[in-house]
């Protein structure tokens, strides 16, 4: 492709005022609102006390924010990308950038619990509204990990040198919820300091989790997938509590290998991967493994009896092929293995149990796309503003995923740079006529049928939130 007049011929001017950039923020801020957005920010968020007028209008500072980050914005001053041509006139109290980091500067811990509470019911309101957890009355499976964003700021609160040796980073904590035929979306996060504990206030917010879940629709079998930092009694209890199952990673501790090696050969079932998978400790892709379970072994054996915990040891073991025989030298006299354990009440068979548990892998997914989008950046030197921008990529990423499940088929599965790309960041005309407003698109654009089947479903007549 080429440009088709020489450069004399081509000129450029910002001057039309009917235009806007996003078009697709019409009927995802229309499903926002249908879900009552709006409504629980003005309800649950009260910023008493703050200066500068900076808690007026909560709802309208908090919507723009997250139309924002649904048009791409990864900054405070990025949220600019929304005062544009005929934005006005298609939308009503857009913020500047100014003012909402004003807003967001403002925020304590206890503004910051506020807008959880939003996240949680906005969440259960876009599952009522949407296809977004389908199945979730039968199975649902919540995902906790942490993950460590790096920091350049060093006036930044709470950034510290934490697991990375000489990186200064933030550690926030989400958990997810999927079923065995969607996506996952963010039922809970948590900001927390950079040298914060994995497993730091990991019950609570664990107890937190399932409930969301709950809340969202996911009323069937429930099971909390972890890694090796949450394998603790109080995780396990909270579980229990809320009526789940759970599924996490061990890692190899003194009991865990005596147990191991208690496991008869013949036990030992051979399975196939139907793709390659990659190993956990060298990255190095296998198709083929061993598994194993021990189906009574007594966790926290060192705790109170009432702390201790009896169910499943499953074991996966791959060949140890990380030292092979250099030429010359003796071949292996007996097969080396790597075992991946990890302790479980799930009701279902060994192997089935086995491969859901592979599949916690998915809160990567969303970990990899929120540095991809709006926690490209922690934008705030306030640690309390980047908790509630953490929160409000939470919602962002959540409502995205509504959306999706409105267009299409590809559209549920696909990343939320691809729904950017697709449906919100289209061109638009605006032409107004008889009080009405038209949005005149691309014509031949690619994913047309897509976005007027989202726009025609956002713009039916409501049901009540």
């Amino acid at each position: 492709m080429q440009v088709s007049h020489t450069s004399a011929a081509v000129s450029a001017a910002f001057d039309d005022p009917n235009l806007i950039a996003y078009a697709g923020l019409v009927p995802v801020m229309r499903l926002a609102e249908r879900c009552g957005l709006s409504r629980l920010v003005a309800e649950k968020v009260k910023l008493t006390g703050a200066s500068n007028s900076a808690g007026a209008a909560a709802d309208a500072k908090v919507a723009s924010i997250v139309a924002g980050m649904s048009a791409g914005a990864d900054s405070i001053d990025d949220l600019n990308v929304l005062r544009h041509g005929a934005m006005p006139d298609v939308f009503a109290g857009i913020r500047a950038p100014s003012t909402l980091g004003t807003f967001l500067r403002s925020f304590t811990h206890g503004h910051a619990l506020q807008l959880h509470a939003v996240h949680r019911r906005f969440l259960g309101a876009l599952a009522a509204h949407t296809p977004l957890l389908p199945g979730a009355d039968a199975m649902a499976f919540i995902d906790v990990d942490s993950t460590h964003k790096r920091v350049y700021g060093r006036t930044k609160q709470g950034a510290e040198y934490g697991r990375f040796k000489g990186i200064r980073t933030l550690h926030p904590l989400l958990a997810t919820v999927c079923t065995p035929g969607s996506r996952p979306v963010i039922a809970g996060v948590r900001m927390r300091r950079g040298k914060a504990a994995d497993a730091r206030g990991a019950p609570k917010f664990v107890s937190e989790a399932l409930a969301t879940a709950v809340e969202a629709g996911c009323t069937g079998t429930r099971i909390l997938r972890a890694d090796s930092q949450f394998y603790n009694a109080g995780v396990i209890a909270a579980c229990r509590r809320a009526g789940a199952h759970f599924s996490i990673t061990t890692g190899m501790n003194p009991s865990i290998k005596r147990a191991i090696h208690s496991i008869p050969d013949e036990e030992w079932q051979q399975i196939s991967y139907p793709t390659a998978v990659p190993d956990p400790a060298t990255g190095e892709l296998i198709s083929d493994a061993e598994v194993a379970e021990i189906p009574a072994y007594t966790a926290f054996s060192s705790r109170k009896k009432a702390e201790r915990v009896t169910a499943r040891l499953i074991v996966r073991r791959v060949r140890d092929l990380a030292k092979p025989a250099v030429a010359g030298e003796q071949g292996e006299l007996f097969p080396l293995w790597r075992y991946h354990p990890f302790f479980t009440d799930n009701p279902a068979e060994t192997l089935q149990a086995e491969r859901e548990h592979r599949h916690h892998a998915v809160v990567e997914q969303v970990i990899a796309d929120s540095k991809a989008s709006a926690l490209t950046h922690l934008p705030s030197g306030h640690f309390h503003a980047n908790a509630a921008w953490l929160t409000l990529w939470a919602m962002t990423y959540n409502l995205l995923r509504a959306t999706g499940t409105l267009t299409s088929a590809f559209h549920a599965k696909a990343t939320t740079a691809t729904l950017r790309t697709h449906l919100v960041q289209i061109p638009a005309r605006i032409a107004r006529s008889a009080r009405r407003i038209t949005l005149h698109l691309p014509h031949n654009w690619p994913w047309q049928h897509a976005w007027t089947h989202l726009f025609d479903t956002a713009h039916d007549p409501p049901c009540p939130v």
